[in-house]
């Protein structure tokens, strides 16, 4: 999307009825609030709904629920939660029809919502079970991998099982820093069955479609941290989208992003989300965002001012090298341009 600049004198926020926001690394790492996610949170939930979009399965969406409540988003109930468990039960409805006996590989997250949609869990292969379905845990392990890769022995096309995957997120932030996330262990089962899972959350649509229905959105906005998920899979589905870097992607990221994962709007925290958004100014070859400038010749991307706020450096540059519709190796990007300053886990 990258609609730098339409809104001039325009916070991320006006005209939006439904703020969704993910949640690692957006909301908390680990088990600690992100700095100053819950007061915005809570002063962008004023006036229009509030949700949140999840690929993480580990957890039900009423202790989701219970967590942001502790954390000071009092009102968060658990039907404010759409969680890629969720989005899994609906692909695998589509494919296996409840009371059918599913081997899952993950946490309570994943067992509630199959339990509630009237499937039987099992943990073994040996139950000849209709599907898998696999979503992070942090106590998954070998053993748990080992029954998937039995169960997917058979391709489906011959007559195999279905595998449904909630998601394939690489890392996940935690209190410690960044994690392996649930997309190493989708890996290390197709590396021993050599087929590939259907996955339901983030990036896909449907997560995306099912918040917009159940909140009645016409104009939300997307809060993620990462752009080959979150902002690939809102502009997917038609939602602006704001990348916070208080999580997995930082400003080299954003510089290089692909057109099919760019955001309407970069935040260095959530307290952007009240801040004016600069007009993007593009005039004799500088793009200026602020007081941030930045001029490309061929080759060479030239800081022609850091500006007075780091984050409206990367809007420029990221502005600046996007509109040129060149990959980003095909420049000399100065060091200072994808300077880190912002916080993360």
């Amino acid at each position: 999307m990258a609609l730098f600049g339409r809104r001039v004198g325009r916070t991320p926020l006006d005209d939006v009825d439904a703020v969704f926001a993910d949640l690692d690394g957006v909301v908390y790492a680990g088990a600690c609030a992100v700095p100053h996610a819950v007061d915005s949170l809570n002063r962008a939930g004023a006036g229009r709904r509030l949700g949140y979009i999840t690929n993480n399965a580990s957890r039900t969406d009423v202790a989701v629920a219970e967590h942001l409540r502790s954390l000071g988003l009092g009102s968060t109930r658990p039907s404010d939660i759409v969680t890629s468990p969720q989005a899994a039960v609906r692909l695998l409805r589509e494919r296996v029809r409840p009371p059918a006996t599913i081997l899952v590989v993950g946490g309570d997250g994943l067992v509630d919502e199959l339990e509630k949609a009237g499937y039987v869990v099992t943990r073994s292969a040996d139950d000849a079970p209709s599907a898998v379905v696999q979503g992070f845990a942090p106590h998954v392990g070998w053993e748990h991998l080992a029954e998937a890769a039995y169960a997917l022995a058979t391709p489906e096309d011959d007559g195999g099982i279905p595998w449904i995957a909630t998601n394939t997120d690489w890392t996940i932030p935690q209190a410690r820093g960044i994690a392996p996330g649930n997309g190493t262990l989708v890996s290390a089962v197709h590396t021993a069955v050599g087929r590939l899972a259907v996955v339901a959350g983030k990036p896909e649509r449907a997560i995306f479609e099912e918040a917009v229905a159940r909140f009645g959105a016409r104009h939300p906005l997307f809060l993620g941290d990462r752009l080959d998920t979150d902002i690939a899979g809102a502009q997917a589905a038609g939602i602006d989208s704001a990348l916070v870097l208080t999580g997995i992607d930082r400003p080299k990221h954003v510089l290089a992003a692909p057109d099919s994962s760019r955001p309407t709007y970069i935040l260095g925290d959530l307290r952007d989300l009240d801040e004016e958004y600069p007009e993007t100014v593009v005039r004799g070859g500088v793009t200026t965002v602020g007081t941030a400038a930045v001029r490309i010749d061929g080759p060479e991307v030239t800081i022609v001012s850091e500006g007075d706020r780091p984050i409206d450096l990367v809007r420029a540059g990221a502005a600046a090298i996007w509109a040129t519709g060149r990959a980003i190796y095909g420049f000399r990007v100065p060091e200072r341009l994808y300077a880190d300053p912002f916080h993360r886990p």
